[in-house]
């Protein structure tokens, strides 16, 4: 019944402003009226990472859940992971309204949010309401924009979290933030990454594991900008890398009117950059450190085909903006498919098959 539900209202949210449609999601997914997995995953799409184990590799990317209200049902739908945020220490509206467009010929979206969020106390509170429900969650952390010493707002973060977060995401690279991505350079990017390491390991030894931390960047960097961050993160020894946030380049869409609008571009237009980035990362980064695939995902085969450039998980977002929750199972199962077709066992056998054809395309 939900999934037929599910079906129904797609047409309808398409119709809504872009931001109002996505409230409604959230409140129908708050209210149990969605699809539910029936049974478990194909065992070829077990993932073990970390000290997690991931039922399969698809997750849902920060921006969608920002203040922790559905990760449960995310997983009861069938995703492997949800990661909510990203929130930052004090509540913040974003920026001004209207500041979500779609661009809907190109299955793309462009936002301006601003990390609007409710901030660390209200998400805690609802985290601590389902710890004990198990499933993999991720928390998003970032700065609030009048912060001075942002990298002090990253370290709250993981204190606020430490013991309900299944990983976190440290995030440098919104484009809707003034000065985040700046964050990312090699100087300041080791400073705020020694400090979040840090401040994680003080933890340890309370929350009784130490809890991954993801390093996630943007895919507007040159060839310089890569290796400045392949070094720190081999110095630094995050515990992944996320390639990549949404980015400010217009590909496949300059033409639409749309495009104008200011903030960063996610669908499926960011698809090749994005993923040429990832393979890119992969060649720089010390082999043994996992990387996540997100941007552009839409269906089986672009999924598939983050696993080839590298990555061992995958997320997606603005995909089910368009091709609605049913996708989740579409996307899996077709995972494995490909997997299988190309002689692996597993998809995590196909992780890095495709590296060296990623990394060989054009960064535009």
């Amino acid at each position: 019944m939900f999934e037929r539900i599910a079906r129904a209202a797609q047409p309808f949210l398409q119709q809504v402003d872009a931001e109002r449609a996505h409230e409604l999601a959230i409140e129908g997914l708050r209210l149990g009226l969605h699809p539910r997995q029936r049974g478990g995953d194909d065992p070829a799409l077990a993932v073990r990472l970390w000290d997690l184990e991931f039922p399969n590799p698809l997750g849902m990317a920060a921006g969608f859940d920002k203040n922790g209200v559905v990760p449960d049902a995310l997983v009861a739908m069938g995703l492997g992971f949800a990661e909510c945020g990203t929130v930052t220490p004090r509540q913040q509206a974003g920026n001004p309204k209207p500041r979500v467009f779609r661009i809907k010929q190109a299955g793309g979206v462009i936002n301006r949010l601003g990390f609007n969020n409710n901030g660390h106390d209200a998400m805690r509170e609802r985290l601590l309401a389902r710890r004990r429900r198990g499933g993999v969650v991720g928390v998003n952390i970032g700065a609030n924009k009048d912060t001075e010493d942002k990298a002090a707002d990253y370290v709250a973060g993981i204190e606020a979290f430490a013991d309900l977060a299944s990983y976190f995401t440290v995030n440098v690279s919104s484009p809707n933030t003034p000065g985040l991505r700046d964050l990312q350079r090699a100087d300041t990017l080791g400073d705020l990454l020694a400090r979040v390491l840090d401040a994680r390991d003080k933890r340890t030894e309370q929350v009784g594991r130490t809890v991954p931390v993801a390093l996630k960047i943007a895919p507007d960097i040159d060839e310089a900008a890569m290796d400045e961050i392949a070094d720190v993160v081999a110095a630094r020894k995050p515990d992944a890398l996320i390639v990549s946030n949404t980015t400010i380049t217009r590909p496949g869409v300059a033409g639409d009117p749309t495009a104008a609008e200011a903030g960063g571009l996610s669908g499926k237009p960011l698809f090749p950059l994005s993923t040429a980035v990832l393979a890119r990362m992969r060649q720089r980064i010390p082999a043994d450190m996992p990387m996540i695939g997100v941007g552009g995902v839409t269906d089986a085969l672009s999924a598939y085909e983050k696993v080839r450039a590298g990555a061992t998980l995958v997320q997606i977002y603005t995909g089910l903006v368009y091709g609605g929750f049913q996708l989740i199972g579409e996307i899996k199962h077709g995972m494995a498919d490909l997997a299988r077709a190309d002689g692996h066992a597993s998809v995590t056998d196909a992780v890095g098959s495709g590296v060296a054809d990623w990394a060989s395309r054009p960064l535009d």
